[in-house]
């Protein structure tokens, strides 16, 4: 919202861009910010206020409004920066240009623009004053006249009326005298007032659309505040909907975990299955080299005994008892080193299943 209305008379006579900064009311020391960047700062002729004023928005907020009085000063305070106190506004503004260059020309037309308001004002005063005299030299002709008109009568009415007239003339041109200065004294008590009003009309004004500005600003905010609200509401529910899966997930792990010890601990009983079954594999060995040796007193007692014949009869027949018995044993062990390579072969397809489900896990 623009401070100046589209129907004034106020035209921009120079404008520039820079930082603007107030003084911190609290401290009255420290500057605070007014403006994030760089905004357009310009000087306003009112031509029928013949009036001046420095202005400034950034985007709807009106940051600086301030009337230049001939009392005002504009002081650098560095190469960049520059401020001046605005009494009406109950504050000090502060500027930071990018250029010593940029600043040393709004100095100048601040001086300038100051210089011109001193100028108007003085013109303004002067009328008033030439007004004045105007009204007290046509206070003065009314008696004179009235004055003169009465020595117009006869010399009877001169002789009579002549003293006594003057003497009311002269009380009534004292009283016209001390009313004329009271009405200028009232006049400039007025304009002044008036000038007041006018002023206080303008900062309202600009509070008003300050005012209004904010509270579509804060509507947007709102707005925005609303939205980002219900964002966050549907991402909290999709984080819950999160956590009840990690919850579940976390119990197929609990469940996983169990069913790995179970695994565990059969695997640590065929182990020990396997471990005795070891143990008796280790007897396979013995029972060959007692066979071996058998083998050996046999050939051992047939070259020895062939002339006993009846003795080699009943050793072959007990040789053949022997052999039927080996060969029954060997049999029997055929059929274990089966059975043993059976649990062997389901004991690795066991172990290759626990480390595949270890791995999936």
């Amino acid at each position: 919202i623009s401070p100046v209305p589209p129907y004034s008379r106020e035209q921009p006579i120079f404008t520039t861009r820079a930082h603007v900064f107030q003084i911190d009311p609290s401290t009255k020391k420290n500057w605070v910010p007014a403006s994030k960047q760089a905004v357009t700062v310009s000087y306003f002729y009112d031509s029928t206020r013949n009036s001046y004023r420095i202005i400034s928005v950034d985007g709807a907020k009106v940051i600086i409004n301030s009337t230049i009085t001939p009392n005002m000063t504009f002081t650098k305070t560095s190469q960049k920066f520059g401020q001046w106190a605005d009494s009406r506004a109950n504050t000090v503004f502060g500027l930071g240009f990018p250029s010593e260059q940029q600043l040393t020309k709004f100095a100048e037309k601040f001086q300038e623009v100051k210089e011109a308001a001193k100028l108007a004002r003085d013109r303004s005063q002067e009328k008033i004053e030439t007004s004045s005299n105007h009204s007290q030299e046509s206070g003065r002709e009314t008696p004179s006249s009235t004055r003169a008109s009465s020595v117009n009568g006869t010399d009877d009415e001169k002789a009579s009326h002549g003293g006594p007239a003057e003497a009311h003339l002269k009380s009534e041109n004292d009283k016209l005298k001390l009313a004329l200065a009271q009405s200028s004294t009232n006049v400039k008590k007025w304009e002044t007032e008036l000038q007041t009003l006018r002023e206080s009309n303008a900062r309202l004004s600009t509070a008003l659309q300050e005012s209004a500005a904010s509270i579509e600003q804060w509507k947007k905010q709102f707005s925005a505040c609303k939205e980002e609200n219900d964002q966050l509401r549907s991402k909290i529910e999709e984080l819950e909907e999160q956590c009840n899966e990690i919850n579940k997930e976390k119990e197929r792990n609990a469940q996983l975990s169990r069913r790995l010890q179970e695994l565990e601990t059969e695997l640590q009983d065929k182990e020990l299955e396997l471990e005795e079954l070891r143990k008796q594999g280790e007897i396979i060995p013995e029972l060959m080299s007692e066979c071996e040796s058998v083998s050996e007193q046999l050939q051992a007692a047939e070259k020895k005994n062939k002339d006993l014949e009846e003795k080699v009869r009943t050793l072959r027949t007990e040789v053949e008892e022997s052999k039927h018995r080996q060969t029954n044993l060997k049999t029997e062990l055929k059929n274990f080193l089966d059975v043993l390579d059976g649990k062997i072969d389901e004991l690795h397809d066991f172990r290759q299943g626990l480390s595949k489900l270890g791995v999936d896990n």
